[in-house]
């Protein structure tokens, strides 16, 4: 198992980078950068690479709409070269409030977009041919009839330092799910539960893994959360950090019946809770939302307390098949972001 995180924002994103590379150095192994509809993550992926040496950047996500799957392959060629072979391409649908209304682009058919676009961009890595793609929903070049009848098959110019860079899908649906499986390299689910996880997705990848290329190495999973690790409720309590983002994500993310991670709260048993959320969410009363995120998610989604217990959480998500352990840390006390990363460390399998 190896220890993950996700780039946090605050204090700025000098200052974050700053910290990514302290953690580095105390075994931090990837680090996540965000793009949502804030700065893009490219650059900010550009920069973490000039400031670090062994820590592997990852895109945690480019949304797959924002971009020609062309351009998403590039962009990966790029940062992995930058970086000395060090980057892992995130690539998820988002949403249609952000694609839509941030981007002004039809939210439609993620699954068949996702597919295409990792055949297009290993195509393009290996360099062994010019590009073409008769897809449902890519073809380069364009057929006749469209455009201007000029284009042509190409080959990235610049040889990418490596012919295969990891591709991981953030997923949540059956078929979603299935399809990561089946094709990418690793897979970013949200909320994860490690016990009930084969409860909820357990077909979903048993059944992409029957359909998966023996060319691919097996899924990697990244799947975690906060990290304190203590005595105290003090430390116990820092799980309760994480209420106003899952109000967000089960409460406010989507309309009424078109919520994925809403519809994820409840198949993890949480049915009544995540409507009160939806309810208090879309009427505009954000903390009470919050107040009515079940303690017990909190704790099944999180590694907050003292370190025997943190150690048990470790165990149950790498019995769950998590490869990386995706961690928030959060010192209390004396202790540092990267001073954390190494107490992790140790408790690995």
């Amino acid at each position: 198992m190896r220890i993950a995180t996700a780039l946090s924002y605050a204090g700025g994103f000098k200052e974050s980078a700053r910290r990514v590379s302290e953690m580095e150095k105390a075994g931090l192994d990837l680090v996540w950068v965000a793009e949502a509809y804030g700065f893009d993550g490219p650059s900010l992926m550009g920069y973490l690479a000039a400031l670090t040496e062994r820590v592997e950047i990852g895109s945690g996500i480019l949304p797959i709409y924002t971009r020609t799957p062309t351009l998403l392959a590039m962009t990966a060629a790029g940062v992995d070269a930058l970086s000395e072979g060090r980057f892992h391409l995130g690539l998820g649908a988002s949403g249609p409030q952000v694609i839509e209304g941030f981007h002004g682009v039809p939210y439609d058919a993620p699954l068949g977009r996702t597919r295409e676009i990792v055949s297009v961009c290993r195509h393009i890595w290996a360099r062994q041919a010019p590009l073409e793609h008769t897809g449902r929903y890519y073809q380069m070049p364009l057929p006749e009839g469209q455009g201007t009848g000029l284009g042509k098959p190409l080959k990235i110019i610049a040889h990418p330092v490596r012919p295969r860079i990891p591709i991981w899908v953030a997923s949540l649906g059956d078929q979603n799910v299935a399809m990561t499986a089946e094709v990418a390299d690793g897979w970013l689910p949200i909320m994860f539960i490690p016990e009930k996880a084969g409860e909820v997705w357990g077909d979903s990848l048993r059944r992409g893994a029957a359909r998966r290329s023996p060319d691919l190495d097996p899924l990697m999973i990244s799947a975690g959360g906060l990290l304190a690790i203590g005595e105290g409720e003090e430390v116990a309590a820092i799980r309760d950090l994480a209420r106003p983002t899952v109000a967000l994500y089960v409460g406010g993310m989507g309309a009424r019946g078109r919520n994925y991670y809403n519809a994820l709260a409840q198949r993890y048993g949480f049915e009544k809770e995540a409507e009160t959320i939806q309810d208090l969410y879309l009427a505009g009363r954000k903390e009470e939302a919050a107040a009515a995120v079940p303690e017990e998610m909190l704790r099944l989604t999180s590694l907050c307390g003292p370190a025997g217990f943190v150690a048990e959480r470790v165990a149950a998500f790498a019995e769950a098949g998590v490869t990386h352990l995706q961690v928030m840390p959060v010192p209390t006390g004396d202790q540092t972001p990267a001073g954390l990363i190494g107490q992790l460390k140790e408790m690995l399998p």
